[in-house]
């Protein structure tokens, strides 16, 4: 089994605010995150695939076309947007790093070609918190 890994980068802003608890809980849960003029980050997605490569090309899948499912399917939904209010995947869901992973997932997975599996993501928020996600 082969892993082939592509790395992109989305700007996004956002907060963490929960509705049904007070300003003072908000804050207290999430500091700084709860800011009520938003946050923002330099996000880098990593998305890995696995599997065996092709007899003809060498390649488990295209590099190109992998970038392009990426750009389409998650970038250009995320980039310099605010993700509380611009984003539909995220619409009535926490914004959290964790929560996040889990939606990019379920855009990409479908566009994956079948000779492939997606295998897992990390999601860099800053250059010390990092989440990861494997697949249900």
């Amino acid at each position: 089994m082969v892993y082939l890994t592509r790395l992109e980068h989305f700007n996004a802003a956002h907060k963490l605010y929960n509705p049904a608890w007070s300003k003072e809980r908000n804050e207290a849960v999430f500091g700084a995150c709860a800011n009520e003029n938003w946050h923002g980050h330099n996000f880098e997605l990593f998305v890995t695939v696995k599997g065996v490569p092709d007899k003809n090309t060498g390649f488990i899948m295209d590099a190109k076309q992998l970038s392009r499912i990426i750009k389409e399917r998650v970038i250009e939904k995320l980039d310099h947007k605010n993700l509380n209010l611009d984003v539909e995947f995220l619409e009535g869901k926490m914004c959290s790093t964790e929560n996040l992973i889990v939606e990019i997932w379920k855009q990409l997975q479908p566009h994956i070609p079948a000779n492939v599996t997606l295998h897992s993501l990390k999601l860099y928020e800053t250059p010390r918190i990092y989440v990861e996600y494997f697949g249900e």
